[in-house]
This record gives C-alpha cells, structure tokens and sequence, in this order.
C-alpha cells in the first residue's frame, strides 16, 4: 500500500520509508506539512465538486484563492502549527481542516 495523503503520525512514518526507498530523504515534519495542505484542499475540491479555490501556505496559515486569484480565506492553526496540532491529534486536526475548508468555499 503506497500512501499518498497520510492521516495519522504512522502513516507519516509509512510515507516516510516509502519516499526514502526512492531516494528521498523526507522529514516527518515536511511530509506532515504536504498532508495538511492535501487533506485541505481535497476536501474543497470535493465541496466545490471541482479546483475552484487553491489552498497554499502563508507562514503557518492556509490561504485560499480563488479562480480570480483573489485571497479569499485564511485558516490558522487551532495550536502554534499545524504540525504540532497533527502530531498531538491527527483526528481532530483533520476534522478542524474539514470544517475550515467549509467556511472557506462559502458552502457553495
């Protein structure tokens, strides 16, 4: 099983063997970072029924764009990072994202 999207810290370390036996040398705290930005944005693609807004990274918060490229959200961290939140509660994290990206498309 190849992970793509990890949801939990072992799956962080699955991902993590799995990029090194391809010769990439990943930290937990990078892939973590890529798996909070994933989970995000998967969930407004699938909200919107479709990549209308994009998720990317401002520091330590999310920013949403819009096809405009017009900011439209910003979602931070329930905690100091979100690798922190995902290292203590990777469920509640995911959650918090999930209910972050719904606020952020506007429920359309």
């Amino acid at each position: 099983m190849f992970i793509q999207v990890p949801t939990d810290m072992d799956e962080v370390q699955l991902r993590q063997l799995q990029l090194k036996q391809h010769g990439e040398d990943v930290t937990e705290d990078t892939i973590i970072r890529q798996a909070v930005l994933d989970i995000f944005q998967n969930v407004l693609d699938q909200i919107e029924d479709g990549h209308y807004d994009t998720a990317d990274w401002a520091g330590e918060q999310l920013t949403v764009t819009d096809i405009n490229g017009e900011q439209t959200a910003t979602v931070a961290p329930q905690g100091d990072t979100f690798i922190a939140d995902f290292r203590q509660n990777a469920d509640a994290t995911e959650d918090y994202l999930e209910q972050q990206a719904i606020k952020a498309s506007g429920a359309r």
